[in-house]
Order: C-alpha cells, then sequence, then structure tokens
C-alpha cells in the first residue's frame, strides 16, 4: 500500500511539475506586433484599428492570427505589485480590449521584460513574475514576448525559466517568445522554455546594412540571414528560431520587401508583421497575404530551410516540405539585374539534417512560380532568366 501511494505521489507531482505548454505553435506564429511601425505610440484606438484591419485587409484569412502590444503599454503597478495598463492610453483596461480582439476571432500578445524596467523604460516582471503571469491569464493573453532589457546579472536560461514556470502556473496557454536577442544561445536550451526565440538583434527596414543607435546596433534583412548559419537543425514545431518581426511595407522596395517576405518563409520564421495594416499599398497586402508563399513557412514538416548555393551575389536556398516536395529560392543580394542559368540536371540538394533527397536527373518535378503563380514546366529544362535587383524567384516543386 505504502508503494502505491508513493507512486501515486509521484505521479501527481509529474502531472504539476511546471513547463511550458506544448503544442501552442506546431507551426511558426503568425501575427502583427506594434513595435516596428509605431515603438512606443501605442494605444487602445490603434490596436482596435489594426485588428479591423487585420480581417478587412484579408491577414486573417490568410493565417495571422495574434495582435500583439510591444512595449509602452504599461502604467505603474498597484499596491498590491500588480501591473496596470497606461490609463490614458488604455483607458478601457486591457481586459476590454483583448476581450474586443477575441471577438474579431483574433488572438492578443503582450508585451513584458525579464528585467526591471522595458527597453522603454516602463515596468519590468523581474521579481513579479508571477503576478504579471496570472494578470495576463485573468485579461485572456494568447501570447507573450518576453525581452532582456535591464538585466544586468541575471542568468538568461533561468529568468525565461522563472517566467515560463509562472506562465504554467497561471493556469492559461500562452505562446512564450523569448527576446532575448540570441545573446546567449537561446536556440540550445529554448527548446524546453519557449515556444521561438529570437536569434538575433533587432531588424532594421533597410535590405543590406546597419543602423547604429549608440550603444546597439540593428541590422539588415541579409545581415540577419546571415548571422546565425548552422542554428536550423534546433528549430522545429512548437520550437522555432526568430529571425524577428517583419519590416514588409515599412519603406524599402516592393522587391526587397518579397525577398524579406521569401527569406522568412524559407527559414520557417514566425510571420509577424510590422507594418500599418490600416494604410498599406496593393503591393504591401499582396505580399503578406500571399497564400502559396505562406504556404511554405506553415509546412507541416516544419523544417527551416538552408542556404544550399552560392555565386557571387545570387544565392540558392532550398526547404524541404511535406510529400517529398521542396521550395527553391533564388535571391539576388545585388544591386543589379542578374542572369540565372540553372541547370536542374546538374544539381542534387541533399539536405543530411532533415534526410532529404533530391537528384533531379533520377526524378523530374513540375515547378510553380509562387509570386507570378503560374506553372513553369519541369526539370527537365534548365531554369534561364534574369533576376532583378535585391529580388528573389520562389518556386515550388513537386515529384511529377
Amino acid at each position: 500500500m505504502k508503494k502505491l501511494i508513493f507512486i501515486a505521489l509521484l505521479f501527481l507531482m509529474a502531472q504539476t511539475y511546471a513547463q511550458k505548454y506544448e503544442g501552442l505553435a506546431l507551426k511558426p506564429p503568425m501575427g502583427w506586433n506594434s513595435w516596428n511601425g509605431f515603438h512606443c505610440d501605442v494605444d487602445e484606438k490603434l490596436i482596435r484599428e489594426v485588428a479591423e484591419a487585420m480581417v478587412v485587409s484579408g491577414m486573417k484569412d490568410a493565417g495571422y492570427q495574434y495582435v500583439v502590444i510591444d512595449d509602452c503599454w504599461q502604467g505603474e503597478r498597484d499596491k498590491d505589485g500588480f501591473i496596470q495598463p497606461d490609463p490614458e492610453r488604455f483607458p478601457s483596461g486591457m481586459k476590454a480590449l483583448v476581450d474586443y480582439i477575441h471577438s474579431k476571432g483574433l488572438k492578443f500578445g503582450i508585451y513584458s521584460d525579464a528585467g526591471w524596467r522595458t527597453c522603454g523604460g516602463r515596468p519590468g516582471s523581474r521579481g513579479y513574475e508571477y503576478q504579471d503571469a496570472l494578470t495576463y491569464a485573468r485579461w485572456g493573453v494568447d501570447y507573450l514576448k518576453y525581452d532582456w532589457c535591464n538585466t544586468e546579472e541575471l542568468n538568461a536560461k533561468g529568468a525565461y525559466l522563472t517566467m515560463r514556470d509562472a506562465l504554467y502556473k497561471a493556469g492559461r496557454p500562452i505562446v512564450f517568445s523569448l527576446c532575448e536577442w540570441g545573446n546567449n544561445e537561446p536556440w540550445l536550451w529554448g527548446k524546453e522554455i519557449g515556444h521561438l526565440w529570437r536569434t538575433t538583434g533587432d531588424i532594421a527596414p533597410i535590405f543590406d546594412g546597419e543602423v547604429g543607435h549608440g550603444n546597439w546596433t540593428s541590422w539588415g534583412m541579409l545581415q540577419i540571414i546571415d548571422m546565425r548559419e548552422g542554428i536550423r537543425i534546433y528549430a522545429g514545431p512548437d520550437h522555432w528560431n526568430d529571425p524577428d518581426m517583419m519590416e514588409v511595407g515599412n519603406g524599402m522596395t516592393v522587391s526587397e520587401d518579397r525577398a524579406h517576405f521569401s527569406l522568412w518563409c524559407m527559414l520557417a520564421a514566425p510571420l509577424i508583421a510590422g507594418n500599418d495594416p490600416r494604410n498599406m499599398s496593393q503591393a504591401t497586402r499582396e505580399i503578406l497575404t500571399n497564400k502559396e508563399a505562406i504556404a511554405v513557412d506553415q509546412d507541416e514538416l516544419g523544417i527551416q530551410g538552408f542556404k544550399y548555393l552560392r555565386l557571387d551575389d545570387l544565392e540558392v536556398w532550398a526547404k524541404p516540405l511535406k510529400n517529398n516536395e521542396l521550395a527553391v529560392c533564388f535571391l539576388n543580394r545585388s544591386i543589379a539585374i542578374r542572369p540565372l542559368n540553372f541547370d536542374w540536371e546538374k544539381q542534387i540538394i541533399e539536405d543530411s539534417f532533415s534526410h532529404h533527397y533530391y537528384d533531379f536527373r533520377q526524378k523530374e518535378y513540375k515547378i510553380r512560380d509562387l509570386w507570378f503563380k503560374k506553372d513553369l514546366g519541369t526539370t527537365k529544362k534548365p531554369l534561364n532568366t534574369e533576376l532583378g535587383a535585391h529580388d528573389v524567384i520562389l518556386l515550388r516543386l513537386s515529384p511529377k
């Protein structure tokens, strides 16, 4: 009898032991975040209007779920230490805003920081992790982005583990986004803690280059895709590498936006838009809602793509897909138009990580252009074309 009681206690402990909520991000999360487009200029009116625009524009129908308020929503803590929204920016209260987002068929995300203060100088969660997690659960939050400013002498893994446990204890399944910038290699330990983790510092709305901000730097799209080669083996369903939110619609050219979006899809990256959905151009809308490109990102296998080949300024990226299909992206990094002559039958694309193998001499594949949305024949014929400056050709190959 004592042995049975002991076994029962062990089982109960195992059932109540804190962990991350599993299965919340079996595909890379899709949504919108306020930071890239608005920084600290956020209020409840903006968030409501963005949610409405996401529905009307077709973003929701294309798969975008989360409406995430980034930094600067916070007011002060009450006498018991519970965080309150800024009463001037969110006079209706956060619960009312969450309910409104949910009424649109969308999910709600919020931001906090592992340090004493957020990057924008608002109250952080250090020392209040369990109270904040309980507050988010009571509001009905579905997604938490957790930043890393003002974290002197904190251990990154320990800090994120604390918030993970707090979220689990609060009892509401919440997607946990670790925004630690890759400084402490979160891909090595993040799988058991969160659903996605930032791999780099902040992105900038530029294709190539960097922007200095005094004691820190933000990066162009090319710098980000170059920065963390070799970490794709750590990503997959429910645990994703996150190269930061997208800058589509924030000032780059249409071809650069198209290339940016294509590479994020090839990387199986979270697709978190950072533009203003209320006022986006037709070109931006068509990029963000291209369901054929999105299907590459959201493929059930969850395999992050890789750089197969580089020829000067031309790169060839490959991403294995379900049903032995393959996504191939040709990227022109240069500011000049480049000729492209790619003989499929001279190529063997092998992914030793996922054990996928594509020998075009032995097997013929049908080719689909995902931006022009037309079929291009098969791999029996070489691809002869031109590739525009800072542009891509995104293809889906299917066994014939």
